[in-house]
């Protein structure tokens, strides 16, 4: 890939991957504001071998379907690895090699069942326990408050009925 110069600094870019050159020539913006801007120049020139093979990658694509048939057990084992005969196993396939070919998959509009299901997620609450524990405990004695005479009466006629039978006891 051979880089043309800059029209303004007449200087060439310092990597040959870099396409730009930010020249250290400034222009003022419109309207007359003070904001500086670098200006952007030297594009790459791309010959006829950068294009052809520009256009041989754009037409590769992986093979998902070659790799899915091959890894299909192995994927199936789980996502980091699985027991056997009480050791650990990890997958021959790599972490980056399987998320690239579920990438893959899920592009094309196929279905990718091999994740793990997903666990329910903790309703963990926030805030000082006993701040909550408070809050219930005053529910509570309100509902019970609302119960408290029914709840005399009952005690004072149990009591009347102990009394009963301890004088029916005194008697005979």
């Amino acid at each position: 890939m051979r880089l043309a110069s800059c029209g303004l600094c007449n200087k060439q870019p310092k990597w040959r991957s870099r396409k730009i050159c930010f020249c250290e020539k400034r222009e003022e913006e419109p309207l007359n504001r003070n904001i500086l801007r670098k200006r952007v120049c030297c594009y790459a020139m791309a010959g006829k071998g950068v294009g052809s093979m520009a256009k041989a990658v754009a037409e590769y694509q992986y093979p998902w379907r070659e790799k899915l048939v091959k890894y299909k057990d192995e994927l199936a084992k789980g996502v980091w690895g699985y027991w056997d005969l009480g050791a650990w196993k990890p997958l021959s396939i790599s972490a980056r090699q399987r998320a690239r070919l579920r990438k893959e998959v899920l592009l094309a509009g196929e279905d990718w069942p091999y994740d793990p299901e997903r666990k329910e997620m903790k309703t963990r609450r926030k805030g000082h326990k006993c701040d909550r524990i408070s809050a219930e405990k005053r529910e509570n004695t309100a509902k019970l408050m609302e119960k408290m005479p029914q709840m005399l009466l009952d005690y004072k006629k149990r009591r009347w009925q102990k009394k009963m039978k301890e004088e029916d006891k005194g008697k005979l």
